[in-house]
C-alpha cells in the first residue's frame, strides 16, 4: 500500500533538512524523486546522498519565486521525467520580528515564497496530473504555526495560515480529477535551521512541559506522514492537515 514504485516525486526546497528527508522517504519507497533548492551545487549534494543508497533521484535546482525559473523548471521535468504524480511543497522562509518592524515588503517576500510560490506549483503540478489522466498527490509542508500563534511571528502565522487554508480549497477543486491535496504541519524539529533555538534552555523546557513525547523531533520523523499522504493508503484521504508535532498541538 505504500509503495511508489513508478511515481515522479518532486520536493521543492529538498537539499537539507526536512525537505531531504522527505525526499530521502519517498525515493526509499521507489518514487524517482526531483530535488529542488536555489544552491545547484546544495541539490547536487544531496541526490548523491539519496543514490549512494542505492534509491532514484535527480536535480531540479530553481527558485520558487521566480515564474521564469518555474517555468523553465517544469519544462525540463517535462523532458527528464514525463509524468509528475506528486509535488511537495516544503520550501519556506520564516522572519521573527514584531509587527511594527515589518515593511510591507518584507511581508511580500513570506506570501510570495510561503503561499503564492506553493499556489502556482500546485497549479503547474495539476495541470500535468490532468493530463495525464492518472491523478495525483499534493502535499504542502504548513506549520502548527498555522492553527496557533506567538508574538514577533505574524507574517509568517499568517502565511502557513493560508497555505493551510489553500490545501482545503485546492482538495475540494481537484478532487474530481483524482487528486489529492493534503498538509504536513511539523512541529520542533531538531534542523540545521533551528540549531540556535535548540541549544537554547528555556525552549528546551518549554518542550519537556508542552509536548506529550517531551523532545524535539528528529528529521527522519517527517517522512512517514508525507508516505502516507503519497501512496495509495491515503487514497480516500484530501483536505486534511497532520500535525506531526510530538502532541504538542494537543497537549495543554
Amino acid at each position: 500500500m505504500f509503495s511508489l514504485a513508478g511515481r515522479v516525486a518532486l520536493v521543492t526546497g529538498s537539499a537539507r533538512g526536512l525537505g531531504l528527508e522527505i525526499a530521502r522517504g519517498l525515493a526509499g519507497q521507489g518514487a524517482q524523486v526531483l530535488l529542488n533548492g536555489r544552491n545547484a551545487g546544495a541539490v547536487a549534494e544531496a541526490v548523491a546522498s539519496i543514490r549512494a543508497g542505492g534509491d532514484k533521484a535527480e536535480e531540479l535546482a530553481f527558485d520558487v519565486t521566480d515564474a521564469q525559473s518555474v517555468e523553465a523548471a517544469f519544462e525540463r521535468l517535462d523532458r527528464m521525467a514525463g509524468r509528475l504524480d506528486i509535488l511537495v511543497n516544503n520550501v519556506g522562509v520564516r522572519d521573527r520580528r514584531s509587527l511594527f518592524d515589518f515593511a510591507l515588503d518584507d511581508m511580500r517576500r513570506m506570501l510570495e515564497t510561503n503561499l503564492v510560490a506553493p499556489f502556482e506549483l500546485c497549479r503547474k503540478a495539476a495541470s500535468r496530473m490532468i493530463d495525464g489522466g492518472r491523478g495525483g498527490r499534493i502535499v504542502n509542508v504548513t506549520s502548527i504555526a498555522g492553527p496557533i500563534a506567538n508574538v514577533r511571528d505574524a507574517a509568517y502565522t499568517s502565511a502557513k495560515g493560508g497555505l493551510a487554508a489553500l490545501t482545503r480549497a485546492l482538495a475540494a477543486e481537484l478532487g474530481s480529477y483524482g487528486i489529492t491535496v493534503n498538509g504536513v504541519a511539523p512541529g520542533f524539529f531538531a534542523t540545521e535551521a533551528n540549531a540556535a533555538v535548540a541549544a537554547d534552555p528555556a525552549v528546551e523546557r518549554m518542550l519537556l512541559r508542552r509536548t506529550s513525547l517531551g523532545r524535539w523531533g528528529q528529521p527522519a520523523e517527517i517522512s512517514g506522514a508525507v508516505v502516507f499522504l503519497a501512496s495509495d493508503a491515503a487514497s480516500y484521504v484530501t483536505g486534511e492537515i497532520i500535525a506531526v508535532d510530538g502532541g504538542y498541538l494537543s497537549h495543554f
